[in-house]
């Protein structure tokens, strides 16, 4: 006869179901929820350790039922009460003893405790007994120390609450001993004895507090083991079969692997009114708690499994290895000591009692069932819940053939991010193998989320979703503080006391959406904001008294050269005023503001003003009340809410603040407090509580190793399984007595990583993917991976043996399953052309990216692809287009045709103040001073006087601007920027002489060729005219770099070809001119050319340049000149004829680089269109370019150092005859 409850007539009681499968356990549950249900609106109350677990539950309830067989889900999640045991636990304390008479939160509760231990310690810390704790917190002026000690001592108790609360209940009684396991007592040891006088000093205090004398306050002054003796003591007394109100009437516990005796023993005390459901994950199906260290401890006298067919009663040590599987006994300890406790609250009449009511459902309470072990993934499985031994395991499996079997593999890589690059592959290769896979199916595990988060983005979120390559992914279990901008703002908000304020804090600041909001800036502004920035030479610092207070000296000003006041002011003063205007009050006004832009002046000052009053405002300690009170305005200030994500945020803020302030309130504690104490715990709240993950989103999972999570997925994947790593390592406190004094069923982090695994290993239904950094990333050393898996890799090789090896080998079936994966993800190894290879080798990827490289180099690189329609020009060519085309075609094709920029300058941080000027900034001033003292001798002032008070005039404008640093570094860089000029300057004021007469007025310049695709021209503007005493014509140019290159005896050609260009373009339409070009180190001096010389060559230049629009030209300036120098191509009589592999190879150093960097290195573009020199040279065509295009100009150079020689020999002659 079948047994139904009703909605009225669950019975109480405690019903412990184990299994070895998950799926099977939530089967069960789903199917007993749906055949006794609850009344209508009653709420079931689950009690689950982690979210997954909760998430996993309510989409099977969630799912439809089958209408023919009845199985499957509700169709509907709803009216469940999801929660953590402990939560659970306390709120069922206050239902029976009465919500008057337990506090909402225990006044010993962890996040209370810190605030009274912080209150209570300075008045206990002379006292001899505390000894040990005066040497830890002395020299503590800013009262970390003691918030650190307060931290770890709470913590500490918080355990001794749940897994001693007989050693607290004898410290509060005066007795300083501690009970082992077998409850027999041991003095506690001198140096110790301080937490017993702690101890009762807090219930005395929280006594005081609390005006102690009623019974309820007795019994909550004690703590939770107080507490929790209460609630066992009533419950007993309890005279009425009415349940207490509050209490559910089913309590669900589910997937829980590991819980303290108090909490079981309050769960079985509520099923005297409650049916407590507890679905208990089982590894095995046979008695194994002998097979762990240890089992002498376990209290239980009956177990609910039983031995293992030829298992003896008693299992001697030295005969484990015979009736155990290795993994288990060396993993299980922590799943060993929970069955065990569970065993004491089971007995077989209890079971005789509930038995029925699932059979009556077609289930039953022990739920091992075999599986087809057809892999060895299941074999091992298997294994496990048969309890084998290695020796029947070597017999009871045939031989694997690792060609068929891929449901174990191991992957060595080079770093986690090449570990991400490999799991990506090997993901798209399991999707295209079985199209059944979907995302959600997979879970990946690391050891720590947060190291591995920035890797998963980079290859996982590097997809666009529109890529047949992209896979949907979640990470679950970072940390608010880590994960979410606003908190990080936030974070920086805090820091502000010991922070430089540099120029990246305040754009990293801006990065943040609900931030940018409250000032009212857009996305779109930041890159303006940035140039303002640079441009005003804003670097660090809010003002001169910022500065200070992080031990700098004092200015003078208040706006100290490079502070945000410094920089707002010249910005403020220049959209007042102009750029052009002169300065005001020491204060050089910066002309970049103006116009519509103008309107981010304002949230950019009221930002600073902001950050301003928040320095000041967190610099000083407050009272709890009055940290609430700033902190509150900080974050009003500061941030608005953009979207539900920031809202939420803001209010949880909001709520932790609230929540301490309430636990300092309770504890008593008014003292003030620093801004270091109050911001770290502020925001480590962020990550504490609950079930608020998001897990099944129908994307892969990635999360971290946690326990009880053993979740069934068709594959798991581990990472980051590297020796060191994992089995993670905790520093235990020093004075935590626990750890001498084990007993069953104490938490221990090494023991939870070695049980995780093994439930991740049962958890996978059809592969385990497990992957470690097994090569050094610097010379390619083994590295091991973590002792666990090292133990599984040992058993795999010792239980089974591979199909395909031969018996002469040494290579175990483990060598087959691992994968050595390269350093590169690019590795030609990844791409072999042969299809046959191809298929044999493990090593394979999906990136097309990398796939195209190979094929580009040996193919020539890009120069090879088909061109570019001709380039179709409404406008005519410039000069400088000209001469930038002339000095790099690559470049140019890529920025002129494809308006793409590849070289980019890699200017200097924007944080520093420029102590030491790199190359282009000193460049760049000394260009500015160059024409500021060339208008003076252009206006006739020629005396040194004159250009000695234009120099200073103008080194008081860099110095006003901040160019240059305060100081002696200033006066340094000062220095070196006016040194060429006294040389440069003669040189200059001697070629003006040459050339008396000015030409003010500009020439306009124009030229135009018919080309194969239309017409070309060119049209520009040329000035700097001047007429010599002969009536000749000349330009004399001032420029800024060395055009001499002393260590060669050569010039440095790629900086004459603007200057060349422009001579080319002066010299049409048979005008006879002379260009001279005078530099800090080299003068040089193009004549005028010959009829029609200029138009044929810009005719040259011009049609070359079309052709360079439609592809990139195998031509590089520097490379073309060592050619055309190596190779005597200009016929130097004095020069023998190289020989051409000497050519090559010195084209091919200045090219590749050798000792230093070559110029394929120093240019994007030509790294990308031609790697390397014989990728430049492969069409041939580099010779002609560069004959062609740079041979007229060292032609020019060479022609008139000849005349230079000649008029030398002359008159060294003339000296001679006289």
């Amino acid at each position: 006869m079948e047994l139904f409850l009703t909605s009225n007539s669950i019975s109480p009681g405690l019903m412990l179901i184990h299994g070895n499968r998950s799926e099977r356990l939530r089967d069960l549950l789903v199917e007993w929820m749906k055949r006794y249900p609850l009344a209508p609106l009653e709420n079931e109350t689950i009690l689950v350790q982690s979210n997954g677990i909760a998430q996993w539950l309510k989409l099977a309830l969630a799912a439809d039922r089958d209408p023919v067989t009845g199985s499957g889900g509700c169709g509907i999640a709803a009216a469940l009460e999801v929660s953590l045991p402990s939560r659970f636990i306390w709120q069922a304390y206050r239902s029976v003893l009465g919500a008057s008479s337990v506090a909402e939160v225990s006044p010993f509760d962890e996040s209370r405790l810190v605030w009274r231990l912080m209150r209570v310690l300075p008045a206990l810390i002379d006292l001899p007994a505390f000894e040990p704790l005066r040497r830890f917190i002395s020299h503590d002026d800013d009262r970390r120390k003691r918030f650190q000690l307060a931290e770890r001592i709470a913590d500490l108790f918080d355990q001794y609450q749940m897994y001693r609360s007989d050693w607290l209940a004898s410290w509060a009684q005066g007795d300083d001993v501690v009970l082992d396991a077998k409850g027999e007592a041991h003095p506690l040891p001198d140096e110790q004895r301080w937490q017993a006088a702690l101890w009762r000093e807090l219930v005395a205090d929280v006594a005081r507090s609390m005006n102690s004398g009623s019974a309820h306050d007795a019994m909550s002054n004690g703590g939770r083991a107080a507490v929790h003796e209460a609630f066992l003591k009533r419950v007993d007394a309890w005279d009425s079969d009415a349940r207490p109100a509050g209490l559910p009437r089913r309590i669900v516990v589910f997937g829980i692997s590991s819980l303290p005796r108090q909490s079981l023993e309050a769960l079985a005390a509520l099923a005297r009114w409650s049916q407590v459901l507890m679905c208990v994950p089982n590894p095995c199906a046979h008695y194994w708690a002998d097979i762990v260290p240890d089992k002498e401890l376990l209290r239980a006298q009956h177990s609910r499994q039983q031995r293992r067919d030829g298992s003896p009663a008693e299992l001697p040590a030295d005969e484990l290895h015979l009736h155990a599987h290795p993994l288990l006994a060396s993993w299980g300890k922590q799943g060993r000591d929970f069955i065990g406790l569970l065993d004491e609250f089971d007995s077989a009449e209890a079971r005789e009692r509930y038995r029925p009511q699932f059979a009556g459902i077609g289930q039953r309470i022990d739920l091992f069932e075999e599986r087809d072990a057809a892999t060895l993934l299941q074999q091992l499985q298997d294994d496990i819940r048969d309890l084998r031994p290695l020796r029947e395991t070597q017999t009871e499996w045939p031989d694997v053939d690792p060609v068929t079997d891929d449901s174990i593999r191991f992957h060595v890589a080079h770093s986690a991010q090449r570990e991400v690059e490999i799991l990506h592959d090997q993901l798209l290769a399991a999707f295209n193998a079985d199209p059944s896979l979907k995302p959600r199916d997979i879970i990946v595990m690391v050891p720590d989320i947060e190291a591995y988060a920035p890797h998963i983005q980079a290859v996982f979120g590097l997809l666009d979703r529109e890529d047949p390559r992209y896979i949907p992914f979640s990470v679950a279990d970072r940390g608010q503080r880590k994960a979410d901008p606003l908190v990080g703002a936030l974070e920086t908000l805090l820091g502000l006391q010991h922070s430089r304020v540099n120029v990246s804090d305040l754009l990293d600041l801006l990065d943040v959406p609900a931030l940018r909001a409250r000032f009212g800036i857009d996305e779109r502004d930041l890159p303006k904001l940035r140039a303002w920035m640079r441009g005003a030479n804003v670097r660090w610092g809010l003002h001169t008294g910022h500065r200070e207070s992080l031990g700098l000296p004092r200015d003078d000003s208040a706006a100290a050269p490079h502070t945000w006041m410094f920089g707002l002011r010249r910005m403020l003063l220049g959209y007042a005023v102009g750029g052009d205007a002169q300065a005001w009050r020491e204060i050089e006004p910066f002309g970049e503001v103006g116009g519509l832009d103008a309107v981010l002046l304002g949230p950019l000052v009221r930002l600073i003003d902001e950050l301003d009053h928040a320095w000041r405002a967190l610099s000083e300690p407050a009272t709890p009340a009055g940290w609430c009170e700033r902190l509150r305005a900080l974050k009003h200030a500061f941030f608005n809410a953009e979207d539900g994500n920031d809202a939420y945020t803001l209010a949880h803020l909001d709520n932790v603040l609230q929540a301490w302030l309430d636990a300092c309130e309770e504890a008593g504690l008014t003292d003030t407090l620093p801004l270091s104490v109050v911001g770290d715990y502020w925001l480590g709240q962020l990550d504490e509580g609950g079930l608020s993950q998001r897990f099944f989103g129908g994307a892969v999972t990635f999360a971290t190793l946690m326990p009880m999570r053993a979740i069934p997925f068709r594959r798991v994947c581990l990472l980051g399984m590297n020796d060191g790593d994992y089995p993670r390592t905790r520093v235990p406190i020093d004075f935590d007595l626990m750890r001498g004094h084990y007993r069953p069923g104490d938490r221990s982090r090494r023991e939870d990583d070695r049980y995780l695994l093994l439930e991740a290993v049962l958890s996978a239904r059809d592969h385990l993917h497990v992957s470690w950094v097994g090569r050094s990333i610097n010379d390619n050393s083994d590295r091991p991976p973590s002792v666990l898996i090292g133990q599984l890799r040992d058993h795999l090789a010792e239980g089974w043996r591979n199909e395909n090896a031969s018996c002469d080998t040494s290579a175990t079936l483990v060598d087959t399953l691992t994968v050595e994966h390269r350093l590169q993800p690019f590795s030609a190894e990844y791409f072999s052309l042969d299809a046959d290879a191809a298929a044999a080798s493990p090593l394979f990827t999906y990136a097309a990216e990398w796939r195209t490289a190979p094929s580009q180099t040996e193919a020539g690189g890009p120069a090879r692809d088909a061109a570019l329609a001709p380039v179709v020009r409404d406008e005519p060519l410039s000069l400088r287009e000209l001469a930038d085309f002339l000095k790099s075609p690559v470049k140019a094709f890529f920025n002129q045709r494809l308006r793409v920029a590849l070289d980019t300058q890699v200017s200097a941080s924007d944080d520093q103040e420029p102590f030491k000027l790199d190359a282009l900034e000193t460049w760049k001033l000394q260009d500015e001073l160059i024409h500021a003292l060339a208008s003076e001798v252009h206006d006739g002032n020629h005396d040194d006087a004159a250009l000695a008070a234009a120099r200073e005039a103008r080194l008081a404008v860099i110095r006003r601007r901040g160019d240059v640093a305060a100081g002696g570094f200033g006066e340094l860089a000062n220095d070196k920027l006016i040194e060429p000029m006294d040389k440069l300057f003669a040189e200059y004021r001697k070629q003006l002489e040459r050339w008396p007469t000015v030409i003010a007025r500009e020439q306009e310049i124009g030229f135009e060729i018919a080309s194969e695709y239309g017409r070309l021209a060119v049209a520009d503007w040329l000035g700097q005219w001047r007429v010599g005493v002969d009536g000749k014509l000349a330009r004399v140019l001032l420029e800024t770099s060395e055009l001499a290159e002393a260590r060669k005896n050569r010039y440095r050609y790629p900086r004459l070809i603007a200057p060349w260009v422009q001579h080319l373009a002066a010299n049409l339409d048979g005008r006879k001119v002379t260009t001279v070009i005078v530099s800090k180190k080299g003068t040089v001096e193009f004549e005028p050319l010959k009829d029609g010389a200029a138009e044929a060559y810009l005719g040259t230049l011009l049609r070359t340049w079309e052709e360079g629009m439609r592809r990139p030209l195998p031509l590089a300036v520097e490379t073309g000149v060592e050619w055309l120098f190596a190779t005597n191509a200009f016929g130097d009589s004095g020069k023998p004829q190289q020989d051409p592999a000497a050519a090559v190879k010195a084209a091919r150093d200045k090219y590749d680089g050798g000792y230093s960097p070559g110029e394929a290195a120093k240019s994007a573009s030509l790294g990308r269109a031609y790697p390397d020199f014989d990728a430049l040279s492969a069409s041939g065509e580099f010779s002609t370019l560069a004959g062609m295009l740079l041979g007229p100009l060292i032609l020019a150079v060479k022609k008139k150092d000849k005349d230079k020689d000649k008029d030398k020999a002359v008159a060294n002659a003339a000296g001679a005859n006289e």
